[in-house]
Order: C-alpha cells, then sequence, then structure tokens
C-alpha cells in the first residue's frame, strides 16, 4: 500500500509540475503580446515624430508579438499534453529542446525590431 501512495505521490508532483511550465509559457505570451501592444499603441497616440519606416516598424512589431504569441501558446499546450501522455506513459523525459530553440530565436527577431525601433525614432 505505501509504494502504490508513493506512486501516486509522484505522478500527481508530475503533473502538477507540468501545470506550472504550462501556466508560465501563458504568462510570458501575456508578456510579450503586451509589450507588442504597448509599443504600438503608445508609438500612436504620443508618438512626436511622424516617420511612415518607424509607423511600419511599430506595426511590425505589434504583429509579430501577437504571432509570436499565438506560436508560443500553440506550442506550450502541444508540449503540455505530451508530457501529460508521457507521465502516464511512464516514458522517460523528453526534454523540448526544438520549442525553446525557436521560441529564443523568435525573441531574438523582437528584439531586432525594437533596436531598428530606437535607431530610426533617434535619427
Amino acid at each position: 500500500m505505501k509504494k502504490e501512495e508513493k506512486n501516486q505521490l509522484k505522478y500527481a508532483q508530475q503533473h502538477l509540475a507540468n501545470e506550472r511550465t504550462y501556466l508560465a509559457w501563458v504568462r510570458t505570451v501575456i508578456a510579450i503580446v503586451g509589450i507588442g501592444f504597448l509599443n504600438t499603441s503608445l508609438h500612436f497616440t504620443i508618438g512626436v515624430q511622424r516617420n511612415s519606416t518607424i509607423d511600419m516598424i511599430s506595426l511590425s512589431l505589434g504583429v509579430f508579438a501577437v504571432v509570436l504569441g499565438f506560436i508560443i501558446i500553440v506550442l506550450a499546450t502541444v508540449a503540455y499534453f505530451n508530457k501529460k501522455k508521457q507521465i502516464m506513459n511512464d516514458e522517460t523525459f523528453n526534454p523540448s529542446n526544438t520549442s525553446v530553440t525557436l521560441v529564443s530565436s523568435l525573441m531574438i527577431v523582437i528584439l531586432i525590431f525594437i533596436l531598428f525601433y530606437f535607431l530610426y525614432l533617434e535619427s
């Protein structure tokens, strides 16, 4: 009986950790989309300087942030259900290197958009 209880506890901890990871991805999506929305909103409401290049960069940043948020939430949901299936089938742990690499690469693209935005804003 004690071994079965320990087994149940192990699975419960793994499922809870999986849910926490999913919720962390959701918080990340909210932050990324919020940054894109905030940048675009502030640019067009209190932007002093009007330049078509800066306007296009700001719009691109906002749209890309929303698209990135969508991609991340889809990847996080797929990863959540894959991990859940692995836990239920008592499979070995497989890290999600591809998802992390993809999201990191896309975050670099957002940072490049922000860099171009500030470079063009200064000139």
